[in-house]
């Protein structure tokens, strides 16, 4: 055994009792739902804001939208917090996610500048909650279940 691999055994033996706790993956999911949970929330409170987001981006008919959109934030949302159809819930999420980036985050139909910069950072950064949100669905579906199941 080589010695790099002997020091990342002991590193990794010493992180994963903080590491590997519910708690902690319970803070890493809410960390991944709080932009839907915040959008949801702030458009079920504000619903004439959440239907001039809709117009904004050309989705009508724009209360249709904003409903199914709220209903989808904080449904997949208490979905993978709970545990329920997590693998669902977070497939949903991505789907979601990389559709309203594509709608939302189009940089290179703008000119060069301060706002296409701000743009392309927020595009990529959409890709990679797109990516957590897919690896929460793989590593959910990897799981087995307490009563043997697989998800």
């Amino acid at each position: 055994m080589n010695a790099t691999f002997q020091w990342e055994r002991r590193l990794a033996s010493l992180a994963r009792p903080l590491f590997g706790s519910s708690a902690v993956r319970f803070l890493a999911y809410l960390g991944l739902c709080a932009a839907y949970l915040q959008g949801g929330l702030v458009k079920l409170t504000d619903f004439p804001g959440a239907l001039a987001e809709m117009a904004h981006f050309g989705l009508a008919p724009g209360p249709l939208f904003a409903v199914l959109v709220i209903a989808l934030e904080l449904a997949a949302s208490a979905m993978i917090l709970s545990g329920r159809l997590r693998w669902l819930g977070a497939l949903a999420l991505a789907v979601f996610t990389l559709a309203a980036t594509g709608i939302a985050l189009r940089y290179w139909e703008m000119p060069v500048g301060q706002e296409r910069f701000m743009a392309a950072n927020a595009f990529y950064e959409h890709l990679g909650l797109g990516g957590g949100l897919l690896l929460v669905a793989w590593l959910d579906l990897r799981e087995p279940r307490p009563d043997g199941a697989t998800a």
